[in-house]
């Protein structure tokens, strides 16, 4: 029996490579545009770090994280996400020591035992931003821009912005009272995952995916009305400078991000394209994460960005990946000599960065003709006993057929134009 990719993994092939490799060159440009730079985290690290920076009263954390023991005895995990990590690496190498703010991005494999689905696998990708070192809602609203722009970029105009606030470490434990006890009466009723949440943190019970949760939390208290006069004027300022830079947006109370290290600032980007209202990319504030990890007070911002769900969209939406590349030279030829001729053409064309196919197979003319027509070459050559000795070769242009006679040295600029 052949052995199959692990359950909620996908293997990306040729025909779908060139779109992934699309979107990731165009993440790189605009995020070098907003003056961020990238930085790359190991696939895996101490559990202690997603205990600590996710929060033990998570769904990732309770449910879903890829957890052995090394050799060593050590507690590993596959990263669930990309913000724990990047906050250890700016830790671990001084970085805030340095002038801030400290802008990264990133682009890295994530790992879930969720339930696979569409858009959503237990191996997936995520681009992400990260902002260290300034509190000022100025950086909130980059991030924001940034993603809304991105997302622009790759054809996407069937999206909505949804903001709000989670509170702080003043505010949030007077909407945490009124929450307990809103819910106190519906207790018993309530999965055991959220009894579990009632005491640690009962905001999460609002995120629950359970239908008897979901009809359970109708008409509770939101953070919105229990907001600090700091939460309310971050917000306020996020609201102004979106404005200012015409960026539409709805205040929706109702988000709860899915990790416990948010502050102040939560937002979604959500989409109903790929069937159900699904968010395509999603952040906020965390002031207190860099501290909870083992370094500095300082503050933090960013979004992770499925690229998977990205995708998908950009699907739905008829969006360009720019085009498969296709070869711009296929190179055949008749004979013994002329294959030695051949190789030594191929070698030097590459080297010019020019895209260019040998048949390696080595099959007869008729088959290496038709072998360039599959591949979608955008020129053919013959090379036979005349093209060695005169140097003179003929090109044939696979979309109208027409012939042009051109030097050996005169071919990158005949097939180019």
């Amino acid at each position: 029996m052949a052995i199959k990719a692990p359950k909620g993994t996908k293997d990306v092939l040729p025909n779908e490579s060139y779109k992934w490799r699309y979107i990731e060159n165009e993440w790189a440009k605009i995020c070098s545009e907003y003056g961020f730079e990238e930085m790359r985290t190991p696939t895996f690290e101490a559990t202690e770090l997603f205990n600590r920076g996710i929060g033990d009263t998570t769904d990732v954390v309770q449910k879903e994280m890829y957890t052995f023991e090394d050799l060593g005895h050590r507690s590993i995990t596959l990263k669930p996400e990309g913000t724990s990590p990047a906050v250890r690496a700016f830790i671990e190498s001084n970085q805030y020591a340095e002038t801030q703010p400290s802008k990264y991005y990133y682009n890295t494999p994530c790992f879930r035992y969720e339930k696979p689905q569409a858009g959503r696998l237990r191996e997936f990708h995520q681009f992400g931003i990260e902002n260290f070192g300034t509190s000022d809602m100025l950086a909130d609203a980059e991030v924001i821009a940034l993603a809304a722009d991105f997302l622009e970029r790759m054809g996407i105009d069937d999206i909505e912005l949804h903001i709000s606030s989670v509170g702080c470490r003043e505010c949030r434990p007077l909407h945490r009272k009124a929450l307990q006890d809103f819910l106190m009466p519906k207790y018993d009723e309530l999965c055991d995952t959220c009894k579990g949440r009632f005491d640690k943190n009962p905001m999460r019970i609002l995120d629950c995916k359970s239908p008897v949760c979901k009809e359970l939390v109708q008409g509770a208290p939101m953070v919105l009305d229990y907001l600090c006069d700091d939460c309310k004027k971050a917000l306020e300022d996020l609201k102004s400078h979106l404005d200012a830079m015409e960026i539409k947006y709805i205040v929706d109370p109702s988000i709860v991000r899915g990790l416990d290290y948010y502050t102040k600032t939560a937002f979604e980007f959500i989409t109903t394209k790929i069937g159900a209202q699904g968010t395509v990319c999603g952040g906020g504030r965390y002031d207190h994460l860099i501290e909870e990890v083992g370094g500095p007070d300082m503050p933090g911002v960013g979004f992770g960005l499925g690229k998977e769900r990205l995708l998908m969209l950009m699907e739905a939406s008829g969006a360009d990946f720019g085009g498969k590349e296709t070869p711009e030279l296929f190179v055949a030829w008749v004979g013994d000599e002329a294959l030695s001729y051949s190789l030594a053409l191929v070698y030097s064309l590459r080297k010019q960065g020019v895209r260019v196919i040998i048949d390696t197979k080595a099959r007869n003319l008729k088959g290496q003709l038709k072998y360039a027509n599959k591949l979608g070459a955008a020129y053919t050559v013959v090379i036979g006993e005349d093209e060695i000795s005169t140097g003179e070769l003929t090109l044939k242009n696979m979309n109208t057929s027409e012939q042009t006679k051109t030097a050996r040295e005169d071919l990158i600029k005949t097939i180019r134009g």
